[in-house]
This record gives structure tokens, sequence and C-alpha cells, in this order.
């Protein structure tokens, strides 16, 4: 599970017990997960870290997980990184409004770890990368 390894994960989710359990599992495949139990605080962190894919939940207080990524996918700066919705809104309409504001995958809880996992490998994995490709080109040089 090593190749996750320096892979970048924001953990967006205000439920304590959901946070450390998601954090958990993220983690024991090898990835690096940076948390925010806020959609204010999960944006700042967004900006701040250019994280490899950002989980987020919806029900967030200060701003919701629509308007985070509304706002990232609408940001040139950032809309390339995968934003992967884990929410317990299990409606359609959901689904639809989350695809909608710019998310790359949708998933509900409560979830499956290797399904998680697996969506997580697979978004980073067809992700374009343009958002850290100004620090490795500057750094090759």
């Amino acid at each position: 599970m090593n190749q996750n390894n320096g892979k970048k994960i924001l953990l967006v989710e205000d439920e304590p017990d959901v946070l450390q359990v998601t954090k958990k599992t993220l983690e024991s495949a090898g990835y690096d997960v940076i948390t925010a139990c806020d959609g204010k605080e999960g944006l700042e962190i967004a900006r701040k870290d250019l994280p490899d894919l950002i989980v987020l939940d919806l029900l967030l207080p200060g701003m919701d997980g629509y308007k985070v990524c509304g706002i990232l996918k609408h940001d040139i700066q950032y809309m390339t990184i995968p934003i992967l919705i884990l929410s317990g809104r299990s409606k359609p309409k959901d689904h639809e409004l989350g695809i909608k504001v710019g998310a790359n995958g949708y998933l509900t809880k409560p979830f499956e770890p290797k399904v998680l996992i697996d969506k997580v490998a697979e978004l980073i994995r067809l992700s374009p990368k343009k958002h850290s490709s100004v620090k490795d080109s500057t750094q090759r040089s």
C-alpha cells in the first residue's frame, strides 16, 4: 500500500466519530490525512495545502459542502482537485446536486471501507493533477 505515500487527502467532516473512522480508514491505505470540522475551515485548508483529493460532508456548520465544492470547482487554481462527497444524504436529488456543483464522486454513509478506498484511489488516479504541476515543474528545474 506504499503507492499512496505522499498523497494528501483533506477530510471535511463535523461528526467526530465519523471523522475518526474515515481518517483511520484512509490512513490504513497509506494516505496522509488532514482534517477540518466545518466548511469554512475546509475551504481555507484546501486553498492553503492543495490536497490531492477532498472527502467532503454536505451538512457542515458555517458553510455546507455544496457551497465549498462549488467555490473550489469554479476557481481555476483549485478546480482540478478531485472532490468526493461522503454524506448521509442518499436521495437522488442530493446526489444530482453534488455532481452539478462539481463533485467528482458521491458516496453515502454508512460506507464500506473498501468502497471508500477504491473510490479515492480511482479519483486520484484519474485526476489531471494540474494543481500540483506548478510546484513539480519548478522543483525539477
